[in-house]
């Protein structure tokens, strides 16, 4: 598990280090706003369309291999990422770097599913919840101290050292979950799906760069957006499809009521997380002209309590009451942000403190809990597409919670120049998600907790476990 781990969290902390580098990418690279933020959303993007994919294909060929193959490939990106020299290569490394991700995050949620009982499953999905906490919200911090002290390029190259670390583990503590099972694509969903999120979010991010008219030739932004929708309905109805013989997203699985609520909340998650600390890091820095270091020490406390948190309430989160961890999280995680709506300015930022805390607390309670309380009663056959999908919607969110507040705050600055009121319409939007996080997880249907004699569920008979030499 700690194996694991450590590369989780290099995936994950590449979801939000860049944010505090990007003021940094528009000096050193003559990069635009526009052009920053796709910093961020092409790494966003190609780690979540993928996900779907990569979690069967680590059933078919094991989740230790792909883990290895995505480790590997993250770790070349990231060095390309650091060796770019124009905001186009940059961009392009991030794609490849999010592929990597892609084909490494659903093979941890694998080995839980699969070595751990479900009584046990609570604490594993603590340490699973803390880690992605930690790392989702702590790089802002590493971010700050890497940009502060020797350039944006470290933050890519940090990367290394700790990949090799993992790629080790991966190989000495790892077991191997044999496959037993011929390979079977569903190629057109995957380009479907493609097709559908790359459109819907490169039409509403670029929505303002273009003023929401013509981007080439005929074709206006509204038609891309239209044809992104398109394309996502297609890729429904096909993974619906009888002529489908092994569809990506079986949809009999959201059947399952906490299921489907789980990764509505999930989607809501990612939108928030994101959509908090990308605006919240340019503002630190373009308004009170806070270092990128004092931008990530603003930013510590919700990294440190969220942290903290995950891992008890991960353990909480095997009670049949579950539900009340996700609603109160949802909740602290709101009045975290509309504090923070009313307290921007270019005066001291310690008055951030109360927000940050209760944004850390509120991400820590949701974290892992929502996790378990959407896993717990899947059927086994369904666990490794439960498994992409459930990391699919929260990456998605991320992808949606860049996009929207990029678009919003470049409507917003073309229309009064203030980034201070730009800012805060982007945080008045993430309100209204918080509260779609609430009313998912206030329906969710209660279960019985999982007990000691369920373990039988926790090996599956088509991924025997071989341990590493």
């Amino acid at each position: 598990m700690y194996a694991l781990c450590v590369g989780f969290f290099m995936t994950l902390l590449d979801t939000t280090i860049v944010n505090v580098a990007l003021p940094s990418m528009i000096t050193d690279l003559g990069a635009t706003l526009n052009d920053v933020i796709w910093v961020v959303s092409a790494y966003l993007l190609a780690f979540a369309v993928p996900l779907l994919l990569t979690g069967r294909l680590g059933d078919r060929f094991g989740p230790k291999r792909l883990y290895g193959i995505g480790l590997v490939l993250f770790l070349g990106a990231s060095l390309a990422c650091g060796l770019s020299t124009s905001a186009e290569a940059l961009i392009a490394a991030r794609v490849f770097q999010g592929l990597g991700a892609a084909a490494m995050t659903p093979q941890t949620m694998a080995f839980i599913t699969h070595l751990f009982p479900p009584a046990k499953r609570g604490a594993a999905l603590g340490m699973w919840g803390s880690v992605a906490g930690l790392a989702t919200v702590s790089g802002p911090l590493l971010g700050g101290v890497l940009v502060t002290h020797l350039g944006w390029e470290w933050i890519f190259f940090v990367n290394l050292p700790i990949g090799v670390l993992a790629l080790v583990l991966l190989f000495l503590w790892v077991p191997d979950l044999q496959p037993n099972r011929a390979p079977r694509f569903d190629v057109l969903g995957v380009v479907l799906c493609c097709l559908g999120l790359g459109l819907l979010v490169f039409g509403i991010q670029n929505g303002e760069h273009y003023r929401w008219g013509r981007v080439a030739g005929p074709i206006t932004v509204a038609e891309i957006i239209a044809a992104g929708v398109l394309f996502l309905a297609l890729f429904v109805l096909w993974q619906a499809s009888a002529r489908n013989p092994e569809p990506l997203m079986p949809l009999r699985i959201f059947r399952n009521r906490n299921f489907s609520l789980g990764n509505l909340a999930n989607i809501a998650i990612g939108i928030t997380v994101t959509g908090v600390f990308v605006p919240l890091a340019l503002f630190l820095q373009t308004v009170p002209k806070l270092s990128p270091l004092m931008t990530g020490l603003v930013t510590a406390p919700a990294s440190l309590m969220s942290g903290v948190v995950a891992i008890f309430a991960g353990r909480l989160s095997n009670r049949a009451d579950a539900k009340f961890l996700p609603i109160t999280g949802f909740a602290l995680m709101a009045a975290g942000i509309l504090a923070m709506t009313f307290l921007l300015g270019d005066g001291p930022q310690w008055v951030l403190l109360p927000s940050m805390i209760a944004l850390g607390v509120g991400m820590g309670l949701v974290f892992s809990p929502l996790t378990n309380i959407s896993t717990r009663t899947l059927d086994r056959s369904l666990l490794g597409a439960g498994s992409g999908i459930y990391n699919t919607s929260r990456q998605f969110g991320n992808v949606l919670g860049s996009a929207a507040t990029a678009a919003v705050l470049q409507i917003v600055l073309a229309a009064t120049g203030d980034f201070t009121t730009a800012v805060r319409a982007a945080f008045f939007l993430l309100l209204a998600v918080t509260v779609l996080g609430i009313a998912a997880a206030l329906a969710f249907r209660q279960v019985a907790a999982p007990s000691v004699t369920d373990s039988a569920r926790a090996s599956d008979p088509g991924l025997p476990v071989t341990r590493p030499s």
